[in-house]
């Protein structure tokens, strides 16, 4: 029997990239021989144990056969004969498909090593093209590598191609496609996955909501870029560098989704593109079961983002409405949430990378003139019942109000 290193840890320990969780991979023995040893059985598919000590997984070498589309369509087959190289020639990047030996031996049948140095990721076999999941990661792991200077590989990228023309990606389950993207929104340069998944044409079959953004034009005074789709690129890319919050993040790719649907009567102008994302946001986060609070918040940008802009044009009504329909009395992180996002759209253009966004300070300082009012103070002048919840309204509009006055006179 052995035992070896592989996959993730040693792709980035010869990368000098921190190291995350450890895979095993076990040659030469059987499940009956690895729960003698102590080692509990996890695997539903396949053979996986994990270590009485360390609870790391170690996987017996296996083989794989393709009997129906889609990622659980497969048959595995674990045995003592089966080799390290078989094993190995059913991943799906070069780069994933080394181990090592406990003395530092590097075993790499499908040159991966050179594939690091040459900053490439590309397939294995042609076994890549019987599982859609492999598509949504070899774009995370061309997000998360990018700032390194990796690229796919030309042959894999067609690879992609053809199945997403053969329908494989189709069969893709909400479940995967979330998991895989929600990792890769908190890679370093997430709109690289975004860019991936375009590149191959899978973007228009998982997110055709979004797809439908390139080639749309918006005006080029406030948008030099021009491009709906480059901009909600930018956007992201101006997400991931003011905060890791997946959700943010995601909003800020969602957030102009309306913008597809635009009457080519009326462009390059987007009236009420606001009121159209809306629907698309809550159709596109339904379909891939993204959880309930970052749906939420995607939700909130796509309607409030170009009000939270034009913040200087509401009266102290609508900012209230905004405030309290964000819940932002209870939920300040759900507020700034919010700011963060339009912080982003509003860099997220030509030029304006490094742009001020004094709303945010305005937004602000309308929530603490709102935290101000008191409803205990209420109370004390004898309203009760629902008359609290409307005098709290009025006092907070009003709060509103002198601060935005106060501003002024300043």
């Amino acid at each position: 029997m052995h035992i070896l290193l592989v996959g993730g840890a040693v792709r980035d320990k010869l990368m000098h990239y921190p190291v995350g969780d450890c895979d095993w991979v076990v040659v030469g023995a059987t499940p009956a021989h690895m729960q003698k040893m102590g080692y509990t059985p996890v695997g539903k598919d396949f053979p996986v144990f994990l270590h009485p000590e360390t609870k790391e997984e170690y996987a017996l070498a296996r083989t794989e056969r393709k009997t129906a589309p889609g990622y659980g369509g497969f048959q595995f087959h674990c045995a003592p004969d089966i080799t390290l190289e078989q094993d190995l020639v059913r991943r799906d990047l070069t780069i994933n498909a080394m181990a090592e030996h406990a003395d530092g031996t590097l075993i790499d049948p499908y040159n991966g090593q050179q594939d690091i140095k040459d900053k490439k990721l590309r397939h294995v076999s042609a076994a890549f093209a019987e599982d859609p999941v492999r598509i949504l990661r070899v774009a995370r792991f061309a997000a998360r590598y990018h700032h390194l200077g990796f690229t796919v590989a030309r042959e894999t990228t067609q690879l992609m191609m053809s199945m997403v023309n053969s329908g494989e990606v189709d069969h893709l389950v909400a479940e995967r496609v979330w998991k895989e993207m929600s990792r890769a929104l908190a890679e370093q340069s997430p709109q690289v996955f975004i860019q991936v998944l375009r590149d191959c044409g899978a973007l228009a079959r998982i997110m055709p909501e979004l797809d439908h953004l390139f080639g749309i034009p918006q005006p080029a005074k406030y948008h030099p870029e021009i491009d709906c789709g480059l901009h909600v690129m930018m956007v992201l890319k101006q997400a991931a560098i003011l905060t890791p919050n997946v959700n943010v993040r995601l909003a800020c790719l969602l957030h102009d989704l309306g913008k597809g649907t635009t009457p080519a009567e009326i462009l390059p102008s987007h009236r009420g593109h606001e009121n159209r994302s809306v629907p698309l946001v809550e159709q596109l986060c339904q379909r891939l079961s993204v959880p309930k609070d970052a749906r939420e918040l995607a939700l909130k940008v796509a309607e409030y983002h170009t009000s939270v802009h034009r913040i200087r044009d509401l009266d102290a009504a609508a900012r209230y409405h905004i405030l309290k329909s964000l819940d932002a009395f209870r939920r300040p992180e759900k507020f700034n949430q919010l700011l963060l996002s339009c912080i982003a759209d509003a860099r997220g253009r030509s030029g304006f990378e490094h742009t001020e966004y004094p709303q945010a300070c305005i937004f602000r300082a309308s929530l603490q003139a709102c935290n101000s009012v008191l409803v205990a103070d209420i109370i004390s002048a004898g309203f009760k019942g629902k008359a609290v919840g409307d005098e709290l309204d009025r006092r907070r509009i009003k709060a509103i109000e002198n601060e935005s006055i106060g501003n002024k006179h300043e």
